[in-house]
Formats: structure tokens, sequence, C-alpha cells
């Protein structure tokens, strides 16, 4: 399961934008409290089966799909 962590800022709209050109299915989370919870605080962060990656591991992770 891949889950996006956003708030809308700029980097979080740029991943949104790849992960959607690449047609991978993913769920959005904008729930700050769930975010704090799971130590996030820089975002977007993209959960990919577990593996919390920031904005150039996400964008690496998705050029690579």
């Amino acid at each position: 399961m891949i889950t996006l962590y956003t708030i809308d800022c700029p980097n979080c709209k740029v991943l949104e934008k790849k992960l959607s050109s690449k047609n991978i299915t993913y769920a959005v989370c904008k729930d700050t409290e769930k975010m704090l919870q799971l130590n996030i605080t820089n975002l977007p962060v993209l959960d990919v089966d577990g593996n919390l990656l920031n904005f150039s591991d996400a964008i690496k992770w998705v050029n690579n799909h």
C-alpha cells in the first residue's frame, strides 16, 4: 500500500503529479495528528509498504517505477 502524507505544499503537489503521471495508485493522508504519531515533520512523505520516503527518495522511487 502506498500513502502520500501531504499538506498540499508545492513539493507535495510535485510528488502527487509524478505519482499520477506514472499511474501509481495511492491514498492521501492530510491528518497532521497521524503524521506526528509517525514522527513525520517534513512533508511530503511517501509511505511505500511501511517504508517512509522523504521527498527526494520518493521522487527517485517514482522515477524507477
